[in-house]
């Protein structure tokens, strides 16, 4: 298991947000969390990728304690792409993905070796970004920008990837792209992803598994299959719903809020 939580527990200074969780990721596989607002997600996502500091449990990554790791080796082996990005002043998209390459490089290096430029020249080609190398980063539209932040997560050659509501202020169109680019990549690459998705039926579409978090807990995790059934959702979401059969899977259409019955 690349990556392994033993009863998890975190939060935000005296705050408890996620309690006891234990999940394992498997190699080359697309876990989504998914859950009500407050449900702990973007917290647990923070927890893996030592954004926030455990207060109880342990993260295995390949069998060790992540916490004890030095940054840089971490960072080769998994990266995230938040939520909200910070966007620097003037950085065009290929400094920006050349930053991938930091985790790589001694302190003293100013230029990238040609290794880390080839590095960054595939992330540029896997997010479809050669035509952008030179434009500033303030200047990409939202779709466009995303993408080039996640090529900044691919230049790192990471095992792991850890996307924080990738699709939000995203249209329908730009959602369905960055997904199918990153299903690719799992595919071709083997690559392991963890997503944290508002919408069940994205989810539900694209991932090989899913955990439903409810309250900072771990309730169900399993195939889509497995977990989306009408008595789960009502319970983790507090909606009715019935789960319909579609040429992209199971997905499902809300009835009623069971909050209202």
């Amino acid at each position: 298991m690349p990556l392994k939580t033993q009863n998890l527990c975190g939060g935000y200074q005296n705050k408890p947000v996620v309690r006891e969780i234990n999940l394992d990721l498997k190699t080359g596989e697309w876990l989504s969390l998914v859950g009500a607002n407050g449900s702990g997600k973007s917290t647990f996502l923070k927890l893996l990728c030592r954004i926030l500091q455990p207060t109880g449990g342990t993260i295995l990554l390949d069998g060790k304690v992540v916490n004890n790791l030095p940054a840089n080796i971490v960072a080769q082996k998994m990266a995230i792409l938040p939520q909200q990005q910070t966007i620097p002043s003037g950085l065009t998209v290929y400094q920006l993905v050349s930053l991938g390459r930091t985790p790589y490089q001694s302190w003293w290096q100013w230029e990238l070796a040609t290794q880390d430029r080839q590095k960054v020249e595939e992330a540029l080609v896997q997010t479809q970004l050669e035509a952008f190398r030179d434009r500033p980063v303030t200047e990409l539209s939202g779709g466009e920008r995303q993408r080039a932040f996640l090529a900044l997560a691919l230049a790192q050659n990471p095992k792991i990837l850890l996307l924080d509501e990738p699709t939000t202020y995203l249209d329908i169109n730009y959602q369905l792209q960055l997904l199918e680019l990153l299903k690719r990549l799992n595919q071709e690459q083997n690559l392991t992803i963890i997503t944290v998705l508002h919408d069940i039926n994205l989810a539900a579409r694209y991932s090989d598994r899913l955990a439903l978090l409810k309250q900072g807990s771990l309730y169900a995790v399993g195939t889509p299959t497995d977990v989306i059934i009408p008595q789960t959702i009502a319970s983790v979401f507090g909606v009715e719903v019935a789960v319909i059969e579609t040429p992209v899977g199971i997905q499902i259409c809300p009835l009623t809020s069971v909050s209202f019955n």
